[in-house]
């Protein structure tokens, strides 16, 4: 393959900040096609990158010289354009969450199963060079038996983030269908999932109570187990208005690992001998601060493309991080905790 022609549907702000720049930086990439049900974001992106604009996604799927799309689409839309770009013969990279059921999940796997493409989900944590740090000192043994974590990602809200501020999608239960829970808490799930491992049990609290005309979540807190016991908190948030949070904390029988929370070091090893490791290591990017273009998502499903590798987040990845805000959802509304079976979630 000389050059790896993509379209990207969906020109909101994840598309323009951090889809379309980062496909622009990597050289094996040409873009394509760009769609958008907004003709003038689709023109002006078009424009930008030397692309030609569409507002109907199937006449993008229909271009026999694209290889791959990139699926930047409200919630409800993720599984649906996903299924069809993969029954087109299309790679497919799908922001989070990759959909809105497990059901949904299950039937986007198994398109990418049938078409033999690539299936990536825009998961971006596992990405973070302090992420990664941690996974290898957890895997190492370093830090002993693992007792507990909590895990926060809260900014103020997608008001100035989404290209359509208040009156986005975001706040659009039919078209979200869920809040900070789908924007945020996914990507804390599938984090700790990385870092350790499965998840066994769910219990949640879940609110909307901080944001006006809008039935979606904007704060959640969630209890998480694993098999082996370690328990701990995940939190996502839109009421942060004082800026962002997205630090975790694990706590093992040897020390503590500091990951994000800290302004000066990414990465903190605090041990019970009293040592301290301090990382300066690149630091995990921010709406805020400039927008996210090297997050190395595009760059990683690119290569797994190019080099016929199987994505680090596929869609098997992606559907077991999508259980666990679907679990907790579910524990809302039962006021139980839900089991995260093999086949599925229970109620205990």
């Amino acid at each position: 393959m000389s050059t790896l022609k993509v379209g990207v549907i969906g020109c909101g702000s994840i598309a323009k900040y951090r889809h379309l720049p980062e496909y622009h930086a990597n050289k094996e990439v040409e873009i394509v096609a760009v769609c958008d049900i907004v003709a003038e974001r689709a023109e002006n992106m078009a424009a930008q990158y030397g692309a030609k604009a569409f507002t109907d996604y199937k006449e993008v799927l229909e271009l026999d010289d694209i290889d791959a799309i990139s699926v930047c689409l409200p919630n409800y839309l993720h599984a649906p354009v996903s299924i069809a770009a993969l029954n087109a013969g299309k790679h497919v990279l799908c922001e989070k969450p990759m959909a809105t059921s497990k059901e949904e999940a299950e039937a986007v796997i198994e398109a990418a199963k049938v078409s033999g493409k690539k299936l990536m989900i825009a998961h971006n944590q596992r990405f973070v060079s302090s992420h990664q740090a941690a996974k290898e000192i957890l895997d190492s043994g370093k830090l002993g038996k693992i007792y507990s974590f909590k895990t926060t990602f809260g900014h103020p809200g997608p008001e100035a983030w989404s290209v359509d501020g208040a009156t986005s999608w975001f706040f659009n239960k039919e078209q979200a269908f869920i809040g900070a829970m789908g924007d945020l808490g996914v990507h804390k799930a599938d984090l700790m999932r990385y870092l350790l491992g499965e998840f066994t049990e769910v219990g949640a609290f879940i609110e909307t109570n901080a944001k006006q005309n809008t039935e979606v979540d904007d704060n959640a807190v969630c209890i998480l187990r694993t098999d082996s016991g370690i328990i701990g908190t995940l939190t996502a948030s839109w009421a942060y208005v004082a800026g962002g949070d997205n630090s975790t904390v694990i706590y093992g029988e040897n020390g503590v690992l500091r990951l994000e929370d800290d302004p000066e070091y990414s990465l903190i090893e605090e041990y019970r001998n009293g040592n301290v490791v301090n990382h300066k290591l690149a630091k995990i990017q921010t709406n805020e601060e400039g927008g996210q273009t090297t997050s190395h998502v595009i760059d990683h499903f690119v290569e797994s493309i190019i080099e016929n590798k199987e994505p680090l987040i596929n869609g098997e990845e992606g559907m077991k991080s999508l259980q666990i805000i679907l679990a907790a959802l579910e524990s809302q509304e039962t006021k139980q905790i839900v089991s995260l079976q093999k086949e599925g979630v229970s109620v205990k």
